[in-house]
């Protein structure tokens, strides 16, 4: 187990509390009072770039004020170009800026990297690319860039990027990969809240483990010096004198706590943190990340599968519409086979195949050339690997998404419900091309007795889960969910491949920056 310092958590919330109360305390006349004497032009409305470029010709000749960072700054001491971005499109706006404007002079003042607030008229632009520019009429400078800003106009590559988190938001893939996030995170409320499902937010600390795998972090008040520390007759950590009374972590997972909002209300859905303490540098894996997990009652594995499938196209359509910039950009310059991948997940049904039939072509295939394979042995109760997952989707399927299901009891969690063979469970894993697993569920054990034994049968406390057992004494019904992991549907949507770019600040082992 990983230890978080819960006297620094407290801490630092606390300090943003209070932050925020000073911030709310005085009304927003201070704000705009700011405002107004740093950037002036409030009686001008202001736009947004991709407003702008989005607009029909009725824009044309009307007064904008627009406010972004500059990314190009061409002086030619009769006229100024001013490429402008304010973060909401992957492209810029031009601005031109004649000399004889009063304000000219703040032009000097530009580099890359310098925010800008820009007064003028929109007209036709005579450049390719561009349907609109901004003749200026008034430009201030808000904030200057010194020469040694680290993102200056040249091809950057994303591990650099990566030691400059807090900058890298300006760059056009990172601020596109946000925009896609921000809609798919969008999307995934509408899809759920329009189909009946009750939003619940789950606790982030529990004293349980979903998974049963021991990879979590603890959370814990006990104090740094070893001498200190509260021990137990035979030498442990007493942690009943600790903060809850109790071992507690960081959560892997909303599940459980979804579970006992399912059962009361019938169609539930998380969509928050969860943490886990692998000690993992692979392109999939992050410390921290945000899971999507519905909970269905009077559910089976086959709502499971309908659902999630309903929910990938959903969300995978709504980023294609609103976000056609960006997903352009990343067809063009991440991943050009990524609109057909796209196309076949929206228009097509997601293919459906069992474990055992998955693990037969598998063995078919790798029989072929076991060379190819950097994992060749497959056999029932086989925890199948990212290629495995890969070529089922890619070339088993041609290209589709596809949902194996009934996997063997042995490499699945306690909770998932037993099928009548004895050996599997009514569990399914989502592939994607591209990914590989996308998205894991099943119907969850509703039988008091049968998750008793599994329980036990994992080495678990039983006392740890009289709560979720109570679930099943009380009224207990079929019931069935499912997780998606946020970060690979921003790596699918978008054809990123490390999931470190696919959120603002990444955490894994042996970082905690920013």
């Amino acid at each position: 187990m990983q230890v978080l310092r819960w006297t620094a958590l407290a801490t630092m919330l606390a300090s943003a509390a209070t932050l925020s109360m000073r911030r709310t305390a005085r009304p927003s006349a201070l704000r705009l009072m700011a405002t107004k004497a740093d950037l002036g032009m409030e009686n001008v409305r202001r736009f947004r770039v991709r407003e702008v470029m989005d607009a029909d010709e009725d824009i044309l000749d009307k007064e904008v004020l627009i406010r972004g960072w500059c990314r190009t700054v061409r002086n030619q001491k009769s006229f100024a170009f001013i490429e402008v971005n304010d973060g909401s499109s992957v492209k810029g706006l031009q601005a031109v800026v004649d000399a004889d404007v009063p304000t000219f002079g703040e032009v000097d003042k530009l580099s890359t990297g310098a925010s800008v607030s820009i007064k003028g008229t929109v007209v036709e632009s005579p450049g390719k690319g561009q349907k609109y520019e901004i003749k200026a009429s008034e430009i201030t400078v808000v904030g200057e860039c010194p020469s040694d800003y680290p993102l200056q106009k040249k091809r950057h590559s994303l591990e650099f990027l990566r030691g400059i988190a807090h900058l890298r938001p300006r760059t056009n893939t990172i601020s596109a990969a946000s925009r896609v996030r921000s809609t798919l995170a969008g999307a995934t409320h509408e899809f759920f809240q329009s189909n009946g499902f009750q939003y619940v937010q789950t606790p982030l600390i529990t004293g349980s483990d979903c998974e049963g795998a021991g990879e979590m972090f603890r959370v814990t008040t006990v104090p740094e010096e070893v001498e200190k520390i509260p021990k137990t007759e035979d030498g442990k950590i007493d942690f009943s004198q600790d903060f809850f009374g109790a071992p507690t972590y960081l959560t892997v997972s909303g599940q459980l706590s979804g579970e006992a909002y399912a059962t009361a209300l019938g169609d539930i859905y998380t969509f928050g943190p969860t943490f886990r303490a692998e000690n993992s540098q692979t392109t999939r894996h992050l410390a921290e990340f945000w899971m999507i997990e519905p909970e269905m009652a009077f559910a089976g594995l086959p709502e499971v599968m309908d659902n999630a499938e309903a929910y990938v196209k959903h969300v995978v359509t709504a980023a294609r519409e609103k976000c056609a910039p960006d997903m352009e950009f990343f067809g063009s310059f991440v991943d050009k086979t990524l609109n057909e991948r796209l196309t076949k997940i929206v228009e097509e049904p997601f293919e459906r195949i069992s474990y055992r039939d998955a693990v037969a072509a598998l063995q078919k295939q790798i029989a072929k050339d076991p060379s190819k394979w950097q994992f060749p042995e497959v056999e029932f109760g086989t925890d199948l690997q990212t290629e495995h997952e890969r070529w089922l989707c890619e070339k088993h399927a041609g290209g589709r998404a596809t949902f194996v299901y009934d996997y063997p009891k042995s490499i699945k969690a306690f909770y998932m419900r037993e099928n009548d063979d004895e050996e599997t469970v009514a569990a399914t894993d989502l592939l994607v091309p591209g990914v590989g697993e996308l998205v894991g569920g099943s119907a969850r054990e509703e039988r008091l007795d049968v998750l008793v034994d599994k329980i036990k049968a994992m080495g678990l406390e039983e006392e740890d889960y009289w709560w979720y057992l109570d679930l099943r004494r009380y009224g207990s019904v079929p019931h069935a969910g499912y997780g998606l992991g946020f970060e690979r549907l921003v790596q699918y949507a978008t054809g990123i491949e490390n999931i470190r770019d696919a959120i603002a600040f990444p955490r894994f082992a042996g970082s905690a920056k920013f």
